[in-house]
């Protein structure tokens, strides 16, 4: 027997195996529990659209919190974000400090109103909201462009950081970590839909501040304890303790970071919809209290284990790939035995999968709902509950394989990729969804200026690099679009099916 053992060990096979362990037992779990959550939902009955791309409005304040944190703290959160908190210190925690407001602004500014516009409405959608405010099919068409066109380019940076790591960690291959995430989050989504997706989000929630916690334990233990690590960054680049880094981090970063990753995030597509699927507003206060307190852990305390493993890792940058990528991966291998290491990837694998799970229902639901589903209405067309249901999941499938092709051939730097998709959500949509639900005089003219001029104009000075006085492109794109947005909104007038009574009742 103990021949047996030493001949499948021979050649590392069990020591791939080992690390690989917790993951798979962890998606077999999340994939016992969507159809379980498919099941359920069936039985509550409701027709397909509000089960698939909205839990039939049912979701408690624990998994409201849980799939919104999942859905915001993407795999850049747990790899590109640490990674570049290695490379400057502690400016970049004090940065990721402002993420901790993400979940009261998004509940405290639209989480009532939503639910309340989205009942009366029996909207499924944020473009539904979008198209009964405005009375403007072009912009509704418009706006599920953009979604699905941002949420591709976020899809492709969470399967690239998932499997990078699971290369970097087990030892198989990328394209192995690739198909293996891949599978699951495909499958997870078009079984489960969009009550299964923030089940399994809790989940990958609760993973993540497991792997957290794992990962905590093995840097302290590889760096000689907490102290003696301040002590190692004191004397080999004490400029990581100060505030701005002797320059890494200067004033216009914070500000623009502040903006990109804390402020606008409330207008996320991805998370507005949540506020369209909770139960009651006793679940909304609940999840305001929780997701706060376990976002502010789960980020601040990621990104601080990226400035303590500056204690573990102490070459330079190009000892280690030459992405601050790498970081992350490397610290796991080198300060955590294989299984515990196992552990430590399920957290931020989870953040890849359920990230992607939440993009897949949004951006299916886009095409389906929002185009496919209206323009059989406009048509007086009505689709059998069967046939939408296959389109659905045939939908979230093709999406789902595109975003695997892309991947093959994997991009660098996955957190810029994900602040690029973050800025373009932005800009698109901060100004036709803020002023949509608290300015009457906002319409439809404003809107479309807003979304497409702010948008191009971001994105163009994303090409281009181009800047003001240093400042992130997210405060052009915000700049341009708030402008026209009023002068839209002043030079044009109310379209006849701009539903105002449901938005503004007397």
């Amino acid at each position: 027997m103990n021949s047996l053992l030493e001949s499948f060990g021979s050649d590392g096979t069990l020591d791939m195996l080992i690390p690989l362990a917790p993951l798979v037992l962890f998606l077999l779990v999340a994939l016992v529990v969507s159809i379980i959550v498919r099941a359920r939902s069936r039985a509550a009955g409701g027709s397909f659209v509000n089960r698939y791309f909205i839990g039939n409005r049912a979701l408690g304040g624990f998994v409201l919190a849980m799939t919104t944190i999942a859905t915001y703290g993407s795999v850049s959160s747990f790899v590109g974000g640490p990674g570049q908190a290695w490379q400057i210190g502690f400016g970049w925690v004090y940065m990721a400090v402002v993420q901790v407001t993400a979940l009261v602004l998004l509940y405290g500014i639209f989480g009532k109103k939503m639910a309340l516009v989205g009942r009366k409405l029996n909207a499924v959608t944020v473009v539904d909201i979008m198209r009964a405010r405005y009375g403007s099919n072009a912009l509704a068409n418009i706006s599920a462009l953009v979604i699905v066109l941002f949420f591709a380019a976020t899809m492709v940076a969470q399967f690239v950081g998932g499997a990078k790591l699971f290369e970097a960690v087990t030892g198989y291959s990328y394209t192995v970590g690739l198909a293996l995430f891949g599978i699951a989050v495909i499958l997870f989504t078009t079984i489960g839909g969009f009550r299964g997706v923030a089940v399994t989000d809790a989940l990958c929630g609760i993973a993540m501040l497991v792997g957290i916690v794992v990962l905590a334990g093995g840097i302290l233990e590889a760096g000689g304890g907490y102290e003696n690590i301040m002590e190692t960054i004191a004397a080999t680049n004490p400029a990581m303790l100060e505030p701005f880094s002797d320059g890494a981090m200067p004033p216009s970063l914070y500000l623009t970071q502040w903006l990109l990753v804390g402020v606008f995030t409330f207008v996320l597509p991805q998370s507005v919809v949540r506020t369209l699927g909770y139960k009651d507003t006793k679940s909304l206060h609940s999840a305001m209290i929780w997701g706060t307190v376990i976002i502010g852990a789960m980020m601040i305390g990621v990104t601080s284990l990226g400035v303590l493993s500056a204690g573990v890792l102490m070459e330079d940058l190009a000892a280690y790939g030459g992405s601050v990528d790498n970081i992350i991966p490397t610290v796991i291998v080198e300060s955590l035995p294989p299984l515990l290491a196992g552990v430590a990837i399920v957290g931020p694998v989870a953040a890849s999968i359920s990230t992607v799970s939440s993009l897949l229902i949004s951006s299916a639901s886009a095409i389906i709902k929002d185009i496919c589903l209206h323009a059989c209405a406009t048509h007086g067309v009505q689709p059998r509950e069967r046939k939408v249901a296959v389109w659905s999941q045939a939908t979230t499938l093709v999406i789902g394989v595109i975003v695997f092709v892309l991947s093959i051939v994997p991009p660098d730097v996955i957190w810029k990729i994900n602040m690029f998709a973050f800025g373009g959500l932005e800009t698109a949509f901060f100004f036709v969804l803020v002023c949509g639900l608290f300015w009457k005089r906002a319409n439809a003219t404003g809107a479309l200026l807003s979304m497409a001029g702010g948008t191009l104009a971001y994105c163009a000075c994303m090409a281009v690099g181009f800047k003001v006085a240093d400042l992130h492109q997210i405060v052009i794109g915000i700049a341009v679009a708030g402008v026209l947005m009023l002068v839209g909104s002043l030079a044009g007038k109310q379209r006849k099916d701009a539903n105002l009574a449901v938005f503004f009742p007397e």
